[in-house]
């Protein structure tokens, strides 16, 4: 936009701006529909006369709201720009961000246009963002600090945007889980009278998170991520303690457990891959704790006297068996020359669990994750420029005619058997909606539990499947070779690093960002990449190969093989105080598996935790809850003080925090107001209402109690 600059009239005491609005945006843009923009800005702007003349926009009238049109209409075009459309609620809040500024009372530099085109996260066709200076703000602080306080009414986005926050942590590794939790007044001794399960009573006083999850993530992945614990929601009464490491997961046969659920007698997973009984289970207390972190980025805390196998490279050299050391007799000796010095012991054989039927071949399930479309929309299809797997593929699928239809496309055909007289379904799209696979894309693809916790061959085959469409292996000179795996499913990533571990193997990941990078060649022309990459390097121990794919496996054989994968102790950093929890096993060197695979104590994974309706929690509650956080975890909470349900008596540990941490060092109070609701603009009305009400009476009720008691 163009614009001339402001004539005064000295007779009239007026002004005059004129805008061009450029060609490529159309008028409609700006005025909006029927003029509903322009509309907006004549009723907020009375002083100002606003004419409109093809592109030609002029505004006649007060200096002051002159200047303001003018500035309106710069910010508008800034944001038009991004390709973002402006709304009448987005016209309105951009007026009151530039009136704040002009009068005064808004503190730092954010322009309308900062503020609207600020993305916190991109999902599902839509993208989520500030709406007004106070919630940008907000979300600043989430940014800068350890733990946010999110207060103000009803309608202000704090939890929304709170979570927006929290996805975007997770999905860009900065936290390994994301903890929603509310203080369910209601669950008290009413729960018990209420019908159904635990579960089905407290699940709608949790809906509204459970919502806004299912805004920003991809429904199909939220079950499963739930189910692997990288997403809890509970209420605050059954979240007590759930940061601290006695709530560690532990595999078991069965799967993850968390460590404060074991009792003695129970099955855990050895160093062997071998179940081991559980033979105690001995409370610490609180204790100093370190963050021991090993080199592929793996870690775990333990106390300053936890005991740890390790050994050295001369150990290793010399054949001298692994020794026993404290935590604190490592610290500040952990390089030698430049080298690490402890290396942390492995899986000595991949984990066994029980055997589970399958529904597919793990080998043909591997391939479809890999190559497979399994849209549902069409006939599954299988795409390769590989013959060879083709046609591992057509064997490994009974009733199935795997048919090249041209290039690298091939098509899995029922196989009609005679008499056939209706049309049955495709084999393949019935076990992959048994699997809950069938509409999945490749970035929600996923490994089912039922061959991701099975026997070491069905895991083995799977990952072979995988890596034989979309691996390869990496040779560098005089090394071993390593194998190189690329997806773009976050939840296909990790389920591929559980192979990887629970085979005895490391895995290392990064991302590759989708923005910048050179197109794709599909067919002859550009394909732009819509979503980021994520490469998995893996090592597997001897004996176990990746690849079934002839020229794969003997490239990958020819290079040596994979080598030793190992675990060295890269760094050991004071964490704070925990409450410990030891348990005894039965296995000769005391170790058991916890997450990732590692064996040592007490694992406790970075968690964005976010404490919704926090006016609701006690003092009591409000402390347990702060005094909970973890290493590298964040703690959003939100409340609205003026919509408090404890019962009479009871002080909102909300209200009173606010007296004890205001000014405390990485701990911050964003409070939003009735300007910043978002949702319908009654709501905010109805807020103002409400706190001119309670005001007044709180006024008259204050001059009551002085009469009477002159009185006295």
């Amino acid at each position: 936009m163009t614009q001339t600059p402001t004539a005064h009239t000295p007779a009239q005491g007026k002004a005059r701006a004129q805008f061009t609005v450029p060609a490529q945006h159309p008028m409609v843009t700006v005025l909006g529909s029927g003029d509903s923009l322009l509309r907006v800005i004549e009723t907020a702007f009375p002083a100002a006369d606003i004419h409109v003349r093809g592109n030609e926009i002029s505004a006649v009238g007060d200096p002051r709201e002159v200047a303001l049109v003018q500035r309106l209409f710069d910010e508008m075009m800034l944001v038009l720009r991004t390709g973002q459309p402006m709304t009448e609620d987005a016209v309105e809040r951009s007026i009151a961000m530039l009136r704040a500024s002009e009068n005064g009372t808004s503190e730092g530099r954010e322009t309308p246009a900062e503020v609207l085109t600020q993305n916190i996260l991109s999902s599902r066709g839509r993208t989520i963002r500030p709406k007004t200076l106070n919630q940008k703000r907000y979300v600043d602080a989430i940014d800068k600090h350890t733990i946010v306080f999110g207060i103000g009414p009803a309608g202000t986005g704090k939890t929304y945007l709170a979570m927006a926050k929290a996805v975007q942590a997770l999905q860009s590794k900065q936290v390994n889980r994301i903890i929603l939790t509310r203080p369910a007044v209601e669950a008290g001794e009413r729960l018990g009278f209420l019908p159904g399960t635990l579960y089905e009573k407290i699940d709608p006083y949790l809906r509204p998170l459970y919502d806004a999850l299912h805004d920003m993530l991809d429904p199909d992945s939220i079950p499963k991520l739930m189910a692997a614990g990288t997403i809890e929601v509970a209420p605050l009464a059954y979240m007590r303690g759930r940061a601290q490491p006695l709530f560690t997961n532990v595999l078991t046969p069965d799967g993850w457990r968390p460590i404060g659920d074991l009792q003695v007698g129970d099955l855990v997973i050895g160093s062997n891959g071998e179940p081991t009984p559980v033979l105690g289970v001995y409370p610490q207390g609180e204790k100093d704790v370190y963050r021991v972190t090993a080199q592929d980025g793996s870690w775990t805390l333990a106390c300053g006297e936890h005991l740890w196998t390790v050994r050295t490279r001369d150990d290793a050299r010399r054949d001298k068996p692994w020794r026993v050391l404290e935590t604190q007799e490592m610290i500040g000796n952990l390089r030698a020359a430049h080298a690490r010095r402890y290396e942390l012991p492995m899986l000595t054989s991949p984990v066994c669990f029980p055997e589970r039927d399958i529904p597919m071949d793990p080998y043909a399930l591997g391939l479809l994750l890999g190559d497979g479309c399994l849209t549902g929309s069409t006939t599954p299809s299988f795409a390769t420029e590989d013959p060879e797997l083709a046609e591992a593929l057509g064997a490994a699928l009974p009733g199935i005619a795997v048919r090249h239809r041209g290039g690298p496309d091939y098509v899995l055909n029922r196989i009609k058997s005679p008499g056939d007289v209706v049309t049955l379904e495709n084999p393949v799209t019935r076990v992959l909606r048994e699997l809950d696979l069938l509409s999945t894309r490749s970035y929600s693809k996923f490994i089912p539990d039922d061959y991701r916790y099975n026997s070491a061959e069905v895991r083995l085959a799977v990952l072979q499947g995988l890596l034989d469409s979309d691996g390869g292996r990496v040779t560098q000179e005089n090394r071993t070779c390593r194998v190189q795996y690329t997806t773009t499913s976050i939840l296909l990533r990790d389920d591929v690093i559980a192979l990887v571990q629970s085979l005895g193997g490391v895995a290392y990941t990064r991302r590759r960002p989708a923005e910048g990078r050179r197109p794709g060649i599909a067919k002859g022309r550009e394909v732009a990449h819509r979503r980021d990459a994520h490469i998995v390097d893996i090592r597997l121990p001897e004996g176990i190969e990746p690849f079934r794919r002839a020229r794969k496996r003997d490239k990958y054989l020819a290079a040596g093989g994979g080598g030793r994968p190992m675990r060295f102790i890269d760094s050991i950093e004071p964490a704070g105080t925990e409450e410990t929890v030891c348990i005894q096993v039965a296995a000769e060197d005391s170790l058991y598996v916890t997450t990732d695979y590692l064996l040592t104590h007490n694992t406790l994974n970075d968690a964005f935790i976010i404490l919704d309706e926090a006016q609701n929690t006690s003092p009591e509650q409000m402390k347990m809850f702060l005094t909970r956080l973890g290493f590298d975890s964040k703690i959003v909470i939100t409340g609205d003080v003026t919509q408090v349900d404890l019962p009479n008596g009871t002080k909102s540990g909300l209200r009173q925090v606010q007296e004890i941490l205001e000014g405390v060092d990485d701990v911050h109070f964003s409070r939003l107001s009735s300007q910043d609701v978002v949702r319908h603009k009654l709501v905010g009305r109805i807020v103002d209402a409400y706190e001119k009400y309670d005001s007044h009476n709180g006024t008259e009720n204050g001059a009551h109690q002085g009469g009477r008691n002159k009185r006295k």
